[in-house]
């Protein structure tokens, strides 16, 4: 992507000098000469090296400034800007020489090295003469300490070929994060008059846009602002009409200025994250950037930055008064960005979001033949537009004080599973031998325990159902027939199916995603424990995203599909995790859930589309016998066509509803056009 290029003119003015180690040689009579002849070289390739140019004011003979119709003050500015316009870095003196001439006149020669945010330029040599005053020595000026091949009427060419920010698009091509032009708030100085009028007119313009009065002061005061420039004030992240605009405080005009937008809001800020300014940290890691770059700050922007940003091409030139190229002193080619685009069905993330209704929760969707993320978003979030724009300090404090972490990106956020894990316990208890289709188990009461050896520990149930079998602990989401299982199965063989899923494993995402773990520690250390984790508690800890990813095994008979965001990628399976029938088995019991009345997901029953799914609610407490913080959790899957499956999490459940509750539209348009 390309925009047009940008040309810099910076006039002659500064002399490039440069600092680097000086090994001279010297063809001296006196000693005490040769100590003053090594002082003014060392302070003039000092400076060089610090581009400390206000050292010149010494250093210089007047006659020779006078020559160019210049004077040392004009000259350390003009330094200063060319130096700052090439953004020079660092520099180094190289091949330096001292030499005599037979009329007792010196001759300094150099090369310079300059490290620029644009690549390093190497110069020709340098070549500027030493004359002894009456009290002391002094250099000669020439725009040729610039630039070697510099002459008085010449000037500095910056020509930059720069390159659009890539965009991200969804499955669809639909754009989600674009470069857009914002209306930008500016005043025209002289437009404001004098004394009070001035003062009222600034007040009416801070109260219009919610910008101090000192701030625009300080717009205002920069030293390059003259009574007829457009100054920025504000960046407008909603248009201004063309009424409103007619009705602006006198003095303001609106000007465009392209910056990074994000459609989408708040629903994909934890995805996309957001692009901003450079800081001196972001340089130093990276010394290709300049400090007027925009680089992706977190999310997608940040992973995929070096591709969605390119490099803009640049050429340095000697330009004489004609506008002619006299010598190209750097020029580097453009690297061209590039648009990404997502698994993200940006309609459904937009539904999910949405359906969240603000209140700490997430939802993850994916394609299980293909492991294809259709959405990843989660509540509550922040808007990504007042991040580029510049976010307020009472937005961005409003924000982080906030409990509910409006930053945090949920779907990738570890939590214990809840009784959704039970499906993954089911489909171990199948493949050992240790479960059946066909057993029934009686259980008595809505709690157990193995024996007095637990104390005070306790399995609970919901629902007291006298005679279970697999189904029915399913869709009855039964802890203590789960509980019973796991003991029977041993934690030999329950660890050792949970360790062919991917605990431990780091996920291939642009996205951090801490691993999933089973335990603290590499043993349950107690049945307790090994109980507690067959129906998702115990110390489980497994995100949304790894949730969903584990669960696909259900929907590729035993093969776990690992989970991708970017779009025609090669699908990642782990074969044979659990065993094809139990998988069948397990998904198949899970449609009750849905069809039966009495299931807990019967409000999302749909009679023309068959929808398997498992609740799940994970309490966290600090002892038993106490009202524990509730978070819920819904699986669900398309079994017919396998074209989505997903997870929605839904934290303290009690005060802001369960998963279920938030499901209805998201499965209504996955149904619909996913079929």
């Amino acid at each position: 992507m390309q925009r047009n290029k940008k040309i810099f003119i910076i006039g002659l003015a500064a002399v490039v000098v440069i600092a680097g180690s000086a090994a001279g040689y010297f063809v001296i009579g006196s000693q005490r000469e040769k100590k003053k002849v090594a002082e003014a070289v060392n302070t003039y390739t000092d400076a060089l090296k610090k581009q400390d140019f206000s050292t010149y004011n010494g250093l210089f003979s007047e006659k020779s400034f006078t020559k160019y119709e210049t004077s040392k003050e004009e000259t350390i500015q003009r330094y200063e800007t060319i130096f700052a316009g090439i953004g020079v870095r660092k520099i180094k003196v190289d091949d330096l020489l001292t030499t005599k001439s037979e009329k007792g006149e010196y001759t300094v020669t150099y090369r310079l090295n300059l490290t620029t945010e644009f690549g390093d330029i190497v110069t020709d040599k340098y070549s500027v003469d030493l004359k002894k005053t009456d009290t002391d020595y002094s250099f000669t000026w020439s725009p040729a300490l610039i630039f070697p091949e510099m002459r008085a009427d010449d000037t500095i060419s910056v020509a930059a070929d720069e390159v659009a920010r890539g965009e991200i698009l969804d499955r669809n091509g639909v754009k989600l994060a674009e470069n857009y032009d914002y209306q930008q708030v500016g005043i025209i100085p002289g437009q404001l008059g004098e004394g009070t009028e001035k003062e009222q007119k600034i007040q009416a313009i801070s109260e219009k846009f919610g910008v101090s009065v000192e701030v625009i002061n300080d717009r205002l005061g920069q030293a390059w602002v003259k009574d007829d420039l457009f100054v920025p004030i504000k960046t407008l992240e909603n248009a201004l009409s063309a009424l409103e605009i007619g009705g602006l405080p006198s003095g303001v005009t609106i000007g465009q200025v392209n910056q990074r937008h994000y459609p989408y809001g708040e629903a994909t800020a934890h995805l996309l994250g957001y692009v901003g300014k450079v800081s001196a940290e972001d340089i130093e890691k990276n010394p290709e950037l300049s400090e007027n770059d925009s680089i992706g700050k977190s999310g997608l922007e940040a992973a995929f930055d070096e591709k969605l940003r390119g490099k803009a091409g640049v050429s340095i030139d000697i330009v004489d008064s004609s506008g002619k190229s006299k010598k190209t002193l750097l020029k580097t080619e453009k690297v061209d960005s590039a648009d990404i685009t997502l698994t993200i069905d940006s309609e459904a993330q937009k539904i999910a979001y949405d359906s969240l209704e603000g209140k700490p929760a997430t939802a993850v969707i994916s394609s299980p033949k293909t492991g294809e993320l259709l959405v990843a978003t989660g509540a509550p979030s922040y808007n990504p537009n007042k991040m580029v724009l510049g976010i307020s300090e009472e937005d961005y404090k409003a924000y982080a004080d906030d409990p509910n972490l409006p930053f945090m990106a949920r779907f990738a956020n570890r939590y214990a599973p809840g009784s959704t894990f039970k499906t993954i316990t089911a489909a171990i208890g199948l493949d050992a031998g240790k479960i059946t289709t066909t057993e029934e188990r009686s259980i008595d009461g809505l709690k157990w325990q193995k024996d007095a050896s637990w104390g005070g520990f306790w399995t609970t149930r919901v629902k007291e159902t006298p005679v279970v079998d697999l189904k029915k602990a399913l869709v009855y989401s039964d802890n203590i027939f789960f509980a019973q299982k796991s003991l029977e199965m041993g934690e030999d063989v329950f660890r050792g199916g949970l360790n062919k899923f991917i605990f431990g494993e780091e996920l291939d995402l642009p996205i951090h995603i801490e691993p999933a773990s089973i335990s603290n520690e590499d043993t349950f250390k107690s049945e307790i424990l090994l109980a507690d984790t067959a129906y998702g508690q115990g110390e489980l800890m497994i995100s949304p995203i790894a949730q969903l990813t584990m669960y696909s095994v259900f929907m590729n008979d035993g093969a776990l599909v690992y989970p991708q965001i970017i779009k025609d990628q090669e699908v990642k399976t782990k074969a044979d995790v659990i065993g094809a029938e139990s998988a069948s088995t397990v998904l198949n019991d899970l449609i009750d859930s849905v069809a039966s009345p009495e299931g807990y997901v019967y409000s999302l029953y749909n009679p023309a589309f068959n929808l398997a799914a498992k609740t799940g609610t994970a309490e966290i407490k600090e002892k038993q016998d106490t009202l524990g913080t509730e978070n819920s959790f819904l699986l669900f899957f398309d079994v017919d066509h396998r074209n989505f499956m997903g997870l929605i999490m839904s934290e303290n459940s009690r005060e802001n509803g369960t998963a279920t509750e938030k499901a209805g539209n998201l499965v209504q348009y996955l149904e619909t056009h996913y079929q």
